[in-house]
């Protein structure tokens, strides 16, 4: 039964029962979530939900936390709390991300943040091969589908290889590029996967709380036996997921 006024499930939060006021919330609105909203739609605010089912701000705040944490639902600073997307899950694989994208219908895009010819820190100099005094192209750039970001993408590309790169159209797919123009194709790559929190600034420009989980993959990648990309990717976990297949 659905509240008419509120759009909320009507039902009775009791005491003096093995599960605790902020659980019953939870499962309220996880009902709502599953039947009443869609992703992307807006939680109804704190106030109102103490209102509607006569329980503190704090019950209010952990049953929120409690889905937040599991992620099914998003808080946006400034904004509210809303219904999280299905993250797009893909496998470990060597697509570039415009690929991914438009595997699934998903229009991609990108903003550059930074590009640069210039040197890099030593763990890039050590992956490619090259001397502290060896410029490289370093590419930034927030990675969009349908406009929305997806994650922020801080890339280095070999000049031996590409050493013109920043004159292509680099808002578009790099591997492309490197194919097309260079006769560069990414053969292999080796991949680390981490969790990290957001900071002020990831969580600035992925549009995300400060401290929100993310998914960093870090990739090498090379053509044959040649180093060609080194990137390091922060993703929205809401919006994007990695599945591996495992057999013994």
């Amino acid at each position: 039964m659905v509240d008419t006024r509120l759009g909320l499930p009507a039902r009775t939060l009791t005491d003096g029962t093995s599960t605790p006021k902020h659980q019953q919330l939870r499962e309220i609105l996880e009902e709502l979530c599953r039947t009443e909203l869609k992703p992307g739609d807006m939680l109804p605010g704190e106030r109102v939900l103490e209102e509607a089912y006569g329980v503190s701000r704090i019950t209010v705040r952990r049953a929120i936390g409690d889905l937040v944490a599991t992620g099914q639902l998003r808080r946006s600073r400034g904004k509210g709390t809303f219904v999280a997307q299905s993250p797009m899950v893909t496998r470990l694989q060597l697509a570039s991300f415009t690929d991914e994208m438009s595997a699934r219908r998903i229009e991609p895009s990108s903003k550059i943040l930074a590009s640069a010819w210039s040197a890099p820190n030593s763990v890039v100099q050590e992956f490619f091969r090259t001397d502290a005094t060896t410029p490289h192209t370093h590419l930034v750039r927030l990675r969009l589908g349908n406009g929305k970001p997806f994650c922020l993408n801080d890339a280095w590309y070999n000049s031996n290889f590409a050493p013109d790169l920043l004159e292509n159209d680099v808002y578009k797919s790099v591997y492309q590029i490197l194919e097309n123009s260079y006769n560069i194709s990414i053969t292999g790559a080796e991949q680390i996967t981490t969790a990290v929190a957001a900071t002020a600034e990831t969580a600035r420009i992925l549009d995300v709380e400060v401290g929100e989980p993310l998914l960093k993959v870090e990739r090498h990648a090379s053509a044959g036996n040649h180093p060609i990309e080194w990137c390091s990717s922060l993703y929205r976990t809401d919006r994007f997921a990695l599945r591996t297949f495992i057999s013994k």
